[in-house]
């Protein structure tokens, strides 16, 4: 088996990981746990949403969280950004990077975003020129790349329309998202095939849910092909609002395990990453789903008795 030596984690957590949990996080619980992971090696943390709040209450305070974290050198803090609107109060709030995004569905595209995949396009590239002038990085999210709630298996080929289009439009790296967890190995590599044969493995980081139990075999099925990022969420924290069934992502502590086992390096402390999954599990008031985190717990009661 052919592996990459370097893996790059990229942590959408105090995001995507949040965004779908119906308990209140303080601002400045907010803002503790993007300073945990920050002193856990990771070089990308995705912070939060600047979405209208009317969707995502929980995130209705995008600039403060940013305004307040302790940013270290190194590493990157993103904000996802819908819009032009959103786009000026990101930049104000001061974001190293600007992430937008659109759905291979037409049905998820209108059901998450309210336009036809035709019509979000113009809307998008307003967010890409305006960042690139602030001379900003710019991410794109592709969601159901494998499957839709509505509309069932996606083709690559539509995955590989919206790549051509987000990437023409000057996007820096597109995240293929399985949004509602249904992916298997066979159809990661089907995908990567194609948009392999037309883009390099840099330009391209995956996302995966857990809703099967099958996001670390699509994950050693893409390092298997040359893919060397993945997008995860400590505690395996997240959800779509707009996907029915679809359950939180990779949690990135399961991810990281399987890595370091594997040889990986990530520069990532696993240590210091449960900390930061224990101060937000206590937040929640609830276990994460993650298994290292269930192993940590067990191993505490063990020594507890």
């Amino acid at each position: 088996m052919q592996l990459p030596k370097h893996v790059t984690l990229k942590e959408v957590g105090p995001r995507d990981g949040l965004q779908n949990e119906k308990v209140h996080i303080a601002t400045a619980d907010k803002v503790q746990l993007v300073n945990l992971l920050s002193r856990t090696g990771l070089n990308y943390i995705e912070v939060t949403s600047f979405v209208h709040p009317q969707w995502i209450p929980q995130l209705a305070d995008a600039v403060e969280v940013l305004q307040a974290i302790k940013r270290e050198k190194d590493i990157t803090y993103a904000a996802l950004v819908p819009n032009m609107r959103g786009l000026e109060r990101a930049l104000l709030a001061g974001i190293d990077e600007a992430s937008v995004f659109m759905s291979a569905s037409e049905s998820h595209n209108q059901k998450n975003i309210n336009k036809t995949i035709h019509d979000t396009f113009p809307i998008l590239k307003e967010v890409v020129d305006g960042a690139k002038a602030a001379n900003k990085h710019v991410r794109g999210y592709i969601s159901t790349v494998i499957g839709c709630p509505y509309e069932g298996y996606i083709h690559p080929d539509k995955v590989l329309q919206v790549t051509d289009e987000l990437l023409a439009m000057g996007v820096d790296e597109i995240s293929l998202g399985d949004t509602i967890g249904v992916g298997v190995p066979t159809q990661v590599e089907h995908l990567l095939e194609e948009l392999l044969k037309r883009y390099p493995g840099d330009k391209f980081a995956m996302h995966f849910h857990d809703t099967r139990g099958t996001a670390l075999a699509n994950i050693t099925k893409s390092l298997e092909m040359g893919i060397t990022k993945f997008d995860s969420a400590l505690g395996g924290l997240g959800g779509c609002p707009y996907a029915k069934g679809a359950t939180g992502n990779v949690a990135t502590e399961d991810l990281l395990y399987l890595l370091d086992g594997m040889g990986i390096e990530t520069g990532v402390n696993m240590e210091k990453l449960l900390d930061a999954v224990r101060f937000i599990e206590q937040k929640l008031g609830k276990d994460v789903a993650s298994k290292q985190m269930a192993i940590a717990r067990n191993e505490g009661s063990a020594n507890i008795t």
